[in-house]
């Protein structure tokens, strides 16, 4: 089986809306998932996007996806690469895909000179714990994920405007 990986292009958010969904109702979130191809076009195709995909195909289908960004360390002074999703539908894991879309934001840092790449696992996922420390990749066991949303992030911003 050939595995192509490629720059997402316009049309590909109907896929990627699909990978989104599959991979939140792996990790029981389907109910958090409010995006739609419409947001998704404009994100990844619209002016100036901020935000990038990877598609890997095998036979010219879709099979997974990696959906990243571009973050800072002050502590480096340098760029990274944070992997926010990454995905590969159930009957074409194991065959190498997971680590070629890695492989590939790998080569994607090292070519815009990131001093690392990153991303969070869910910490029952021990498929994926496994996987990614087959890789040498280092857990961050000494930090905890902060996150304001919702109310708490309006709560927050109003004070800033002087409306609190």
């Amino acid at each position: 089986m050939t595995v192509v990986i490629r720059n997402a292009a316009p049309g590909d958010e109907v896929a990627i809306l699909a990978f989104i969904k599959e991979l939140a109702a792996y990790e029981k979130l389907a109910h958090e998932v409010v995006a739609t191809e419409m947001m998704l076009r404009k994100s990844l195709f619209g002016d100036a996007p901020k935000v990038f995909t990877l598609i890997a195909e095998t036979g010219g289908v879709p099979c997974g996806f990696a959906l990243y960004f571009y973050n800072y360390s002050t502590f480096l002074g340098q760029h990274g690469l944070y992997l926010e999703d990454l995905y590969v539908r159930e009957d074409h894991r194991g065959a190498g895909i997971g680590k070629a879309l890695l492989a590939q934001l790998a080569q994607i840092a090292r070519e815009n000179n990131c001093g690392r790449m990153e991303w969070w696992v869910l910490d029952w996922n021990e498929p994926a714990i496994a996987f990614y420390k087959s890789l040498d990749a280092e857990a961050m066991d000494d930090w905890t994920v902060f996150r304001l949303a919702g109310d708490a992030l309006k709560d927050l911003a109003a004070q800033a405007a002087g409306k609190s």
